[in-house]
């Protein structure tokens, strides 16, 4: 009995010690940039991180078809194989669309600013179950002709929240009852075209306005009210590209207000917002946003590079890695703006479980740093034992993450504010997701608030002593030791 008890001691040693060692960042080793092994099939356009691990990635030469990337057996994506999964409703192939991971793990896009390569600011949209790999329609909100790439988020209460390109219009969907409401735009500065919105700790919605620059706003869900946020200083708003495109079915006339870059919250609290190259030429701007104090004039971009619809990804160390226009991958640490020496090549960003980024489904990038320990998720109460094809709850602190983690300057929102589940088996060192699904908050920045999830245990995944962690934005927890049956 002594010599059982002393193995077994051994083993959670050896199991815990497998286990921390798994679970150093990959942006803790030196900057890389690497091609996956496999391609994506028909390119990718945008990527979704889905809640059990794998990628959704949406065909750049089709854009009405769909794959997903599965790591490998050892988590690791760079060697991860692609498989088809569902097409979109018949008629509608969008691009530049608005879309979200939603709280129960399924995908919702709206709208697209192309549709079948023709300007058509559709209202068509779809939503993706992934437990069943398919995709139906979704009404648009009723009297909504038009969509477009229009911004949208979903609030800390699990609501898709979407705004009207084309005026000043917002509506709520419930994804329980997939019905929408539309809500209040009281003091709103301006119309929503061209807008990206970013989730704050407190619940509200920040934006950077682009007609009525540089003013800057913020909604409140709870009173269905926009309030000031005052001016960014410096502008970020790019001048109009033209003037009255005309769009279907009345052949009615948009007037673009410009373009604006993306906005990242930093674990610190503060907002990230990059501009598009000014009025007049140059270099794009940025400003730092901090709550209850105001605005700050940050770096300009190196090379003579903007921002200007591109995208952004919040690293795990903090800082934020955003593509300029030119292609070039640039890393904010908080006060200076630095060339990475890497490219993008214009393609969609999405930050992986790893703490890496995916650029365009093609390529991963790792950076440097780690994140700090006050950051990361932290487990409170879990299942010590699992049983495969089962489902379980999960709860602690910081499953959200600290931000939304990827932005746009409007559009393709691909936001990866909700805990992932991962189970390592303590002999083999193999790594399985777990599908996470009806988070109890989508809120960011959550503290010491108790916040929960739901598991659910692969089938495949072996059996015996495993560790488990939880996954926000790249940074994982300490892990617990579990035993799946």
């Amino acid at each position: 009995m002594k010599n059982r008890l002393l193995l077994n001691a051994a083993l959670v040693v050896l199991s815990t010690a497998a286990a921390a060692a798994s679970l150093i960042p990959a942006t803790s080793q030196a900057q890389s940039l690497q091609t996956l092994k496999n391609p994506p099939p028909d390119g990718a356009q945008l990527t979704f991180q889905l809640t059990d691990g794998t990628v959704l990635a949406q065909g750049n030469a089709h854009s009405d078809r769909f794959w997903v990337l599965t790591p490998d057996i050892t988590g690791n994506y760079v060697n991860g194989t692609w498989k088809r999964v569902g097409n979109l409703p018949t008629g509608y192939s969008p691009t530049a669309m608005s879309s979200a991971i939603l709280a129960d793990g399924r995908v919702i896009i709206e709208g697209g600013e192309y549709n079948f390569g023709s300007f058509t600011l559709t209202n068509l949209g779809a939503i993706y179950d992934p437990t069943k790999a398919t995709w139906t329609a979704v009404a648009p909100p009723r009297g909504w002709t038009n969509i477009g790439d229009s911004p949208s988020t979903v609030l800390a209460n699990g609501h898709y929240l979407l705004g009207n390109k084309l005026n000043m219009s917002d509506a709520e969907l419930n994804p329980k009852n997939m019905k929408w409401t539309v809500v209040g735009n009281t003091g709103k500065l301006d119309f929503n075209a061209e807008e990206g919105w970013t989730l704050m700790p407190d619940g509200t919605v920040f934006t950077v306005n682009v007609l009525n620059y540089p003013q800057s706003e913020s909604y409140n869900p709870t009173s269905g009210t926009w309030s000031g946020l005052g001016s960014t200083i410096t502008v970020l708003a790019g001048p109009p590209c033209c003037t009255c495109i005309r769009y279907p079915p009345k052949n009615k006339c948009y007037n673009p207000p410009g373009e604006v870059g993306p906005a990242i919250l930093r674990p610190n609290g503060t907002v990230f917002a990059t501009g598009a190259s000014p009025r007049g030429g140059g270099a794009g701007h940025t400003a730092i946003y901090t709550p209850g104090v105001g605005w700050a004039t940050g770096p300009d971009f190196p090379n003579g590079d903007d921002a200007g619809d591109n995208f952004a990804s919040l690293l795990p160390n903090g800082n934020v890695l955003v593509q300029g226009s030119s292609g070039r991958l640039y890393d904010f640490n908080g006060s200076t703006l630095t060339d990475t020496g890497t490219t993008g090549n214009g393609a969609s960003l999405m930050l992986l479980p790893t703490g890496q980024v995916l650029i365009g489904g093609a390529r991963i990038f790792t950076g440097v740093g780690s994140f700090k320990p006050a950051w990361q998720p932290t487990i409170a109460a879990f299942p010590s034992a699992v049983t495969r094809g089962s489902a379980y709850p999960i709860s602690g602190t910081q499953f959200n993450g600290l931000s939304q983690a990827n932005a746009f300057g409007d559009e393709l929102q691909t936001n990866t504010n909700f805990p992932l589940v991962r189970i390592t088996n303590a002999a083999t060192g193999h790594v399985f997701y777990t599908r996470t699904h009806d988070h109890s908050t989508m809120a960011v920045a959550t503290g010491s608030a108790t916040v929960s999830t739901n598991f659910d245990v692969p089938a495949g995944a072996e059996t015996g002593a495993s560790t488990l962690v939880v996954v926000a934005n790249g940074i994982p927890s300490a892990p617990v030791l579990i035993t799946v049956n």
